[in-house]
């Protein structure tokens, strides 16, 4: 008996700088799997060492492209996997952070975007003042000492890398938050920039950056999405979402914002399955299942 399943794109988040594909929450994972999907999790190049268009964006398109291609499939057969087929017709994409933009990337500029969009309070509007301004509860974390020079040596890994330690919040692969590590210049660096409202300017250098602005890229025909964001985020403020649902809206696009009460930025991470934070992002995954379910 053949099986025909849906996908969907979970993108790591990491301020383009941090993070890999093994930092993602598991208990939207396993609830992405009850629902009868596939979750493919990619890494991606990391910022700085190329900008977020030529790095991040380009290979999660890349990632798009492979699945709609068949060559998703072909590695499920190749594993042994006879009776499964991909649904290239009801592709998913959602992330959080700047894997939320990530996702939303896959909307404009592709030859197909997915069917819909899932955004984990994701980077977005960035001709807002916000992405130029400083943020002090960073700032104070920063021990002395981080010399340019230190910094810097990120520039000098190559082949640029898909991988990091550790992601924004500090997370770690055994899931423990521990905290950036400072004698790592990668984590120096990223954290230097966040603070100093640097992102944009360290990870998309010299380039307009309403090139890749959703709220800028939004166009008739961007997929059906959903935006959730934490009503206390200090990281990414919920003011430049509710911008872009406004854009999507205004542009005709199907679209739906969760407000999470009470959280801060990367929750997705923290969040116990059951409580009152979980049942209200699972909203997001809702949508998903909601748009693909129609015929």
């Amino acid at each position: 008996m053949i099986l025909i399943h849906r996908t969907v794109i979970n993108i790591h988040g990491g301020a383009f700088m941090l993070g890999n594909s093994r930092m993602v929450s598991i208990p939207q994972i396993e609830d992405c799997l009850s629902r009868g999907w596939i979750v493919v999790v990619p890494n991606h190049r990391l910022c700085p060492g190329v900008n977020i268009l030529e790095g991040p964006i380009e290979d999660c398109r890349d990632l798009l492209a492979w699945v709609y291609d068949g060559s998703l499939e072909g590695l499920l057969r190749d594993q042994g996997v006879e009776t499964l087929r991909v649904d290239t017709e009801r592709v998913m994409a959602f992330g959080t952070s700047s894997g939320g933009f990530l996702a939303l990337s896959l909307g404009y500029d592709v030859p197909k975007p997915p069917k819909a969009i899932l955004d984990f309070y994701g980077a977005v509007h960035f001709t807002h003042p916000f992405w130029t301004a400083p943020l002090p509860h960073v700032a104070e974390k920063l021990p002395p000492g981080l010399y340019p020079e230190f910094m810097d040596r990120v520039y000098e890994e190559d082949p640029v890398p898909t991988d990091s330690s550790i992601s924004l919040e500090g997370q770690t692969e055994s899931g423990r938050a521990k905290g950036p590590d400072f004698s790592r210049p990668r984590d120096a660096f990223a954290f230097m920039q966040i603070a100093n409202g640097r992102v944009l300017s360290a990870c998309f250098p010299g380039r307009d950056v309403r090139e890749i602005d959703p709220v800028c890229c939004v166009r008739e025909g961007f997929p059906a999405t959903c935006v959730v964001h934490g009503l206390e985020d200090r990281m990414v403020p919920i003011c430049l979402s509710r911008e872009l649902v406004r854009v999507l809206g205004e542009k005709g696009v199907e679209c739906e914002m969760v407000e999470v009460p009470g959280e801060d930025h990367t929750f997705a991470m923290g969040m116990e399955v059951g409580s009152r934070t979980w049942e209200i992002q699972r909203k997001g995954f809702d949508f998903l299942e909601r748009i693909i379910g129609r015929e």
